[in-house]
């Protein structure tokens, strides 16, 4: 997944422009030089059931002309660790809308996760997890797709819902049983500083080898909370000298407040010694 990539430093941090119609997020981009940018398929006018040909064309030219990467971002709230007859034949064609969209549209990659359990039935969860992400996989293959595996937030102890994917013990369950060169990693600093392991701690375990983008966020290590750096207590200086000097070449995704706080955020960055 970490591919050579010519750009610089700067101008490998692109944004997740969520929900945002994806012509007035690359129209911002290209004002702004980002050349990556994450949407998500699931809402507005981005929905995957409202890509006509034409549109593609034209958004595929806006990326061509501009040298904009996009990732498709799926929905964490979509469990893809759901077992129940007909909801899970659902999850599935979800995940294949979305790797048919990325298809279209040239995309960098779809963003996936593990799912969620609600403190009962774990096992079953993490096996359906799996196996679901086994058959997304094998339909990413076939259709010239990679996947970004996104290792998600801690909650609380006492919640009943929690992300499968959390902690490095977690994502190397998925890791190992699906060593694919499509399936990959979407390394989020945010979320690994809310378990011990750290942001250390991932890339200890995993390398930088598979990573697709790193998503960036601050937060002060207690809840899951997407705030500008400098607001929380990530060493941002840190995770980027390990990250580079580990050899990553790829992405960059701000994933945090307005589009002024992410023009802030990368002047900050650019000042950066790695």
């Amino acid at each position: 997944m970490n591919e050579d990539n010519p750009m610089n430093f700067v101008d490998r941090i692109g944004y997740d422009a969520g929900a945002t119609r994806l012509e007035d997020a690359l129209a911002f981009a290209a004002e702004h030089s980002f050349h990556y940018l994450d949407f998500s398929a699931d809402t507005g006018p981005n929905r995957v059931d409202n890509w006509p040909d034409d549109r593609l064309r034209a958004a595929r030219a806006l990326m061509e002309r501009h040298e904009i990467a996009v990732t498709v971002h799926t929905a964490s709230s979509v469990n893809v660790a759901e077992f129940a007859p007909h909801v899970s034949d659902a999850v599935d064609a979800y995940l294949r809308g979305n790797i048919d969209l990325a298809r279209r549209i040239t995309a960098h990659g779809v963003v996936v996760h593990g799912g969620m359990h609600f403190s009962s039935a774990i096992d079953a969860r993490m096996d359906a997890a799996r196996q679901r992400l086994l058959r997304a996989t094998d339909y990413a293959e076939n259709s010239g797709v990679a996947l970004f595996f996104e290792n998600l937030n801690r909650e609380p102890d006492n919640a009943e819902v929690h992300y499968l994917g959390h902690t490095v013990a977690e994502c190397r369950y998925f890791f190992d049983a699906i060593p694919s060169e499509r399936f990959g990693w979407a390394f989020t600093v945010n979320h690994a500083n809310l378990v011990p392991e750290g942001s250390d701690g991932f890339i200890d375990a995993f390398g930088v080898g598979r990573i697709g983008e790193v998503r960036l966020a601050d937060n002060t290590g207690e809840v899951e909370i997407h705030l500008p750096p400098g607001q929380g207590n990530i060493d941002f200086p840190a995770v980027f000298r390990r990250l580079e000097s580990a050899g990553y070449t790829g992405y960059y995704t701000m994933a945090f407040g307005s589009p002024d706080d992410k023009l802030a955020a990368r002047e900050l960055f650019s000042g950066y010694s790695l």
